[in-house]
């Protein structure tokens, strides 16, 4: 996701501004007054970042009377939830890179990697008990938990063959849709939204986080590194098997079910049969998900008022869903 094509999409100049005041609230938040740490729990935010999740929030916050620094304060607690997964996934995915550097387990080690996201969820609770409240504290730390449990059942599934398109479903409303929901949902709250318009930003986040994760899914198999940054099929060689992967299962599960095999135990080259999950059949199967979730989305808009954001958030659903063409 290319973050001037958002910018193209949101014409409130206002958000912008937020989202400049948000990067240096960011920074200020994660400080520490131990250098060592505080280089390693800014190590990421300094690599940069899509920030989507706080666009969100700064969006939901345009729909409501709340002060800005209220709601670029509940951007930040947002977003260092995200960037405190961020090291631990890298953690347990013994990842080399990310967002273009070294990842901090190892440019550090993995001990001090665990250290700094649990430092940066710290934070954001801090955060948000001093500037937001008790029921968002609630909210956030539930997100977290849900966020742990898709986490867990993608590790419980890695490798695994016989787990279906509906365990999938459940990994990544957990692991991507749970917080970006709650990003729109807790701007909406710190905007001082009315319960109609939360409930409706927030089934609207949800639909377009699962949208985000299967079209990442989608351009997993078929993008190359230089514009996805990572090698095509990167998730299928650790193990994870997502939306398309398991169609092409259950569409010839004897068959896949080898290749997949071969590819774990190094006996055939991904780049050779790449295109049994990267095909017309699948993918288009794949964007029937895709075209669910926009149809809901769009759906629960209704009780969006603010005409303009509506629009945006209309063109928003669009973006995401054609980044996997």
């Amino acid at each position: 996701m290319d973050s001037s094509n958002l910018r193209k999409i949101i014409p409130i100049e206002q958000l912008w501004v937020n989202l400049e005041n948000f990067e240096n609230r960011l920074y200020e938040i994660s400080s520490s007054k131990d250098i060592f740490l505080n280089d390693i729990s800014q190590y990421l935010i300094k690599a940069g970042g899509k920030r989507f999740r706080p666009i969100c929030t700064l969006l939901a916050g345009e729909l409501g009377s709340g002060s800005n620094e209220k709601i670029i304060d509940a951007a930040v607690s947002v977003e260092l939830i995200h960037l405190g997964s961020l090291y631990h996934d890298d953690v347990i995915d013994e990842a080399e890179t990310r967002r273009g550097v070294l990842s901090a387990n190892i440019k550090w080690n993995t001990t001090l990697s665990i250290l700094a996201g649990d430092y940066l969820l710290a934070r954001s609770s801090e955060l948000a008990a001093e500037s937001l409240g008790l029921e968002s504290v609630k909210l956030l730390a539930s997100t977290y938990a849900e966020l742990v449990e898709g986490q867990t059942k993608e590790v419980q599934y890695q490798y695994d063959t016989n787990h279906s398109t509906d365990d999938y479903m459940k990994v990544i409303e957990g692991k991507t849709a749970s917080l970006i929901r709650t990003s729109a949902k807790l701007g909406a709250m710190a905007g001082e939204c009315d319960k109609k318009t939360t409930e409706a930003i927030s089934k609207w986040a949800w639909h377009n986080g699962i949208i985000f994760q299967i079209t990442d899914d989608i351009l997993d198999l078929s993008s190359n590194t230089e514009t996805l940054g990572k090698e095509a099929g990167k998730d299928i060689l650790e193990g994870t098997y997502t939306l398309p992967v398991l169609i092409a299962l259950s569409e010839n599960e004897k068959k896949i079910k080898e290749i997949l095999d071969g590819i774990k135990n190094s006996n055939i080259n991904l780049s050779d049969v790449i295109k049994e999950f990267n095909n017309e059949v699948t993918i288009d199967k794949s964007k029937k998900y895709l075209d669910y979730h926009f149809n809901e989305s769009m759906e629960s808009l209704s009780d969006i008022k603010d005409i303009q954001i509506k629009e945006i958030l209309i063109s928003i659903s669009e973006y995401l869903v054609n980044r996997s063409n």
